[in-house]
Parts: structure tokens; sequence; C-alpha cells
């Protein structure tokens, strides 16, 4: 079966991680509006939909949705860091989804909608972890619950079989989109090396 080209990039989804780049798993909700969101980022190399976080291989969405296979609908990025920092990919993780809800995201409700971040490397694990601090205090300030993202290594990464389902408000731009922030904003705390 021959791998699908994305959309807006024009290389095949399954393309190796060219050499100095990072990669990271993000989980945000419905996968379609996130994808968007970071392939509209500067720097950002690729993307795509799939699942991770479960027990299951090869999963269809169908099966994700009936709640049996523990994974989470989430968006591969490839990123060129030297353009777009792990700090900044934070910051548009926190502020363009509410961390704070469990299992659903708005009107989303299943563990396939959770808040979830899976690093590569100990640098992006760092940065997740003390963001996520960060956000926490600011979004306890103005009143809401703990957050309920989880951090953790990448597992698996299973590509959505679906192809529609792939840069899928590219091909129905007004299609369903279910991001939301809260309001609060995330600082961008950028740690520079010594010279």
């Amino acid at each position: 079966m021959t791998t699908p080209i994305h959309r807006i990039f024009g290389r095949p989804l399954d393309a190796p991680v060219p050499q100095g780049f990072d990669q990271i798993l993000i989980g945000m909700g419905c996968y379609w509006g996130v994808e968007r969101l970071f392939w509209e980022q500067e720097g950002v190399w690729m993307t795509s939909v799939g699942f991770a976080g479960g027990h299951v291989d090869n999963p269809t969405y169908k099966q994700v949705c009936t709640g049996q296979t523990g994974h989470a609908e989430v968006v591969r990025v490839v990123y060129d860091s030297s353009r777009l920092s792990t700090d900044r990919l934070m910051q548009i993780f926190w502020e363009n989804h509410n961390p704070t809800q469990g299992n659903r995201q708005g009107n989303d409700v299943g563990d396939q909608y959770r808040s979830l971040l899976m690093y590569y490397n100990d640098n992006q694990r760092a940065i997740a972890e003390a963001s996520k601090i960060d956000f926490d205090n600011r979004l306890a300030v103005a009143g809401f619950p703990k957050i309920t993202t989880q951090i953790l290594p990448a597992s698996t990464y299973w590509l959505a079989p679906e192809e529609d389902h792939q840069q899928y408000l590219d091909r129905h731009p007004d299609g369903y989109c279910a991001l939301r922030g809260t309001g609060v904003q995330s600082p961008l705390t950028e740690r520079r090396e010594e010279i």
C-alpha cells in the first residue's frame, strides 16, 4: 500500500525525520483541529494524525472510539527546533485546549480525547514538565482545577489508517474543529545557553 502524501507539505507521511529535527506526540482532543494548528506553525516539517498510549496494534478510528484500546488521538509533529523551539510548542499546546478536563475535550468525551504529551528526549520532558507546573499555577489563579495532562515517554505511534482523516481540515475547511483554550496565557520561557 502506498503511503499517503501530506496535502500541505507534499512529503510521504512516513518520511524519515531529518537529521537534527525533533518529533513529539501531542493529544489535545479531536486530532483534526490539532493537526491544522501545528501544520500552520513556522518550523514544522511534518504532521500526521494517529493513535498512541494504548495496547492495541494498528488500531482503526472506530476501534479507538470504543474506548477499549487505551489509545489517545494524537498528532505527530516533526519540527526544526532551531526555527520552532520546544518551549514555543508547549505554549501553543497549553493555550489551545483545556488541559483540566480528564477524559474529554469540550463535548468530546472518552479517554481518546485526553490531554497527552509524549516526548522523545530528556530536553522535551524537562520543558514539558516545567511548563505544566507553570501553567497549572496560572490556571489555579484563574479558578480552574488541576491539569490532568499526561506527560509520558513516546510509545509506538500508529498512523491513522483512514486516509481522509489526514489533513482533514484541508480537505474540509469548514469541518469539525473542537479546539478551545481556557483564555489563560502561557508565557514563552525560552532557555538560552550561556555563550
